[in-house]
């Protein structure tokens, strides 16, 4: 008996599976390049029927391919971007500013812009009841005509960011309205629209900090009483919760006004809380609220003063009050808050010295001097008795309304 050899698995079990696919693929295409080039085909096809790119043959790559470059970002002056880019420090600004021969030009109007806005939004947030005579010395400093959007905005800003100062930002906004109406009643125009835009929100904080603005303004006579009686008819309408809680508060803040210039207005409010207190379906918290008003009243506001001491700085004869009603339709004038080349750039910026050296700096000094009291040698000076003069005088009162109405005029002529 012969032994038998072994075999390799090929022979014993016939040819592979891979070596079956080869010759099948050499029989089917006649020649194994072709059966390649097939491959290549189909692995594109199926490349592009799941959203890809077909892969590129190797003979198609260039023998000798750069990589990319990674193009550079362009640089944009800070200046002229619309919102002025990055910080600038205040030196390198009036340096800027130095370099520029051409006072008129694009680039100097957005240079100066950005530094009023600085200063305006600096001078605004530092003011307290010990500096505010030597801040509104320094913000007439500025431009605050070209800017009055800027000091509007910056104004309402604060006042939302620190109620607690809310009479501060009132005692600013009468002297600057004693000399500049126009900006005091933007300011009144935008806090009315803030406060009908909370209450149809129904954003309580929003018309807390819009009502207690407006009180502080009623009491410094900005405002007039009869938009105080609207808003809290508007508010005591519907009671609910939160807007009892806002008419409170708004009544603490210039109740006592209300009961000099307008009792019976006032003996209408309390009347209305007094049959939401007995026949309203309200909180146990607002109902104590209410009693605590009641109380607040027949102690006569003693707590709440109309102007807190230190802040009465304008003359009777100076206040301007505006008579704005709580549902008219307002122009806000947004476009103010963004810079706009103006033509007559120059020629309003001499306008503003020249009202700047006339009777805003007498005035203000005045003030100044109101707020602390000089000794009395100064009290009968010849100088004090020049100043008094040259204030009653007509024709020199005449002069600087006429510059005044002028200086606006040509404002809002260049807006438009």
């Amino acid at each position: 008996r012969s032994r038998s050899r072994s075999r390799s698995p090929e022979e014993r079990y016939g040819r592979g599976r891979r070596s079956r696919e080869r010759e099948r693929g050499r029989d089917r295409y006649g020649d194994w390049d072709q059966y390649e080039w097939r491959s290549s085909r189909e692995r594109d096809w199926e490349h592009r029927r799941r959203g890809r790119s077909a892969s590129p043959a190797k003979s198609d790559k260039p023998p000798t391919e750069e990589p990319p470059v990674k193009k550079r970002k362009e640089a944009l002056d800070p200046i002229l971007t619309r919102t002025g880019g990055a910080y600038i420090p205040p030196a390198k600004l009036r340096m800027m500013q130095a370099q520029i021969t051409d006072k008129s030009s694009l680039e100097y109007q957005r240079m100066s812009w950005e530094a009023l806005k600085k200063s305006i939004n600096g001078l605004i947030n530092k003011v307290n009841v010990s500096n505010i005579a030597n801040i509104i010395q320094e913000l007439l400093q500025e431009n605050i005509v070209r800017g009055r959007g800027l000091l509007a905005r910056s104004v309402l800003q604060a006042q939302a960011a620190s109620p607690i100062f809310t009479h501060v930002y009132a005692a600013v906004v009468a002297i600057i309205n004693s000399k500049f109406p126009q900006i005091g009643e933007l300011i009144l125009k935008r806090l009315i629209l803030n406060f009908r835009k909370g209450y149809r929100r129904n954003d309580k904080q929003q018309c807390l900090t819009a009502s207690k603005f407006v009180g502080h303004l009623i009491n410094q006579n900005v405002a007039h009483e009869v938009l105080c009686l609207e808003m809290l008819t508007l508010l005591l309408e519907r009671p609910t919760d939160d807007s009892v809680e806002v008419a409170i508060s708004f009544l603490k803040d210039c109740g006592l006004k209300l009961t000099e210039v307008s009792p019976r207005g006032i003996n209408a409010i309390f009347e209305r809380l007094r049959n939401i207190l007995h026949e309203s379906e309200i909180d146990k918290r607002v109902q104590y609220m209410i009693e605590v008003m009641f109380a607040i009243r027949k102690d006569g506001f003693k707590d709440h003063p109309i102007i807190p001491e230190g802040l009465d700085l304008v003359e009777e004869e100076d206040q301007f009050t505006h008579m704005l009603p709580l549902e008219d339709d307002y122009n806000t004038e947004d476009i103010l808050n963004v810079f706009k080349l103006d033509p007559n750039f120059l020629e309003n910026e001499e306008k503003y010295k020249a009202i700047k050296r006339g009777e805003l700096l007498q005035v203000f000094t005045v003030m100044q001097l109101t707020c602390h009291p000089p000794p009395p040698i100064f009290a009968g000076s010849p100088l004090q008795r020049c100043i008094k003069e040259k204030e009653k005088s007509d024709d020199y009162q005449h002069e600087v309304w006429s510059t005044l109405q002028l200086f606006f005029l040509s404002q809002n002529h260049s807006i438009r």
